[in-house]
């Protein structure tokens, strides 16, 4: 996997933390670097932690599966870029809930739970990643800083602009997992 197509993935595996951080940014009253900063940081290391986990798991099933790899890449891509699309389209999606205290807003309780559900999929792009043989070290460390990056970037987003970005990002974040698993699977059929 070359560096171009790991920046498309991180990108399209931020986007869900990029969607939360607008949501974020448009319950605080005043955004400051120290803000932006906690959040990036909290969606940034857990987009990078999950895939490490992923591998590892990935690992220890990879000689007996290879004949599939391409395939499981492919399957689990798509389902995951199916599932944002699937969100960003739905029509009764939920607007941003801001809690009464701005100190709850970043509470390591309420962050952790946000880190943790916006990172789920890419603890199944780290599976991937062991099948496909991806030195994971650089790929998780650059999934982190583009995550980090986009998150704290979201914050201010959403303070300025509000949710009007929101759908739209995971839309696109969905549609980049998609053609990406397809990339794969093409690549390992010989089409490209």
């Amino acid at each position: 996997m070359g560096l171009a197509e790991l920046f498309i993935l991180a990108v399209g595996l931020s986007m869900d933390a990029f969607a939360v951080s607008i949501c974020k940014g448009l319950c605080m009253r005043k955004v400051t670097v120290k803000k932006a900063g906690i959040v990036g940081l909290y969606f940034g290391a857990f987009q990078a932690g999950m895939p490490l986990l992923g591998y590892a798991l990935g690992v220890q099933f990879q000689d007996r599966i290879t004949a599939l790899d391409h395939w499981i890449a492919f399957v689990l891509l798509g389902l995951i870029g199916t599932n944002m699309i699937r969100e960003a389209l739905s029509k009764g999606e939920e607007d941003c809930v801001c809690p009464t205290d701005e100190k709850e807003e970043l509470g390591a309780k309420n962050m952790l739970l946000l880190a943790v559900a916006t990172s789920i999929d890419a603890l199944a792009v780290g599976v991937t990643f062991a099948f496909l043989k991806v030195q994971i070290i650089p790929a998780v460390s650059f999934i982190g800083i583009i995550t980090f990056s986009l998150s704290a970037a979201g914050v201010k987003i959403g303070n300025v602009f509000g949710v009007r970005y929101k759908s739209k990002a995971e839309l696109a974040g969905g549609i980049i997992l998609i053609l990406m698993g397809t990339k794969i699977l093409l690549e390992h059929l010989g089409v490209f």
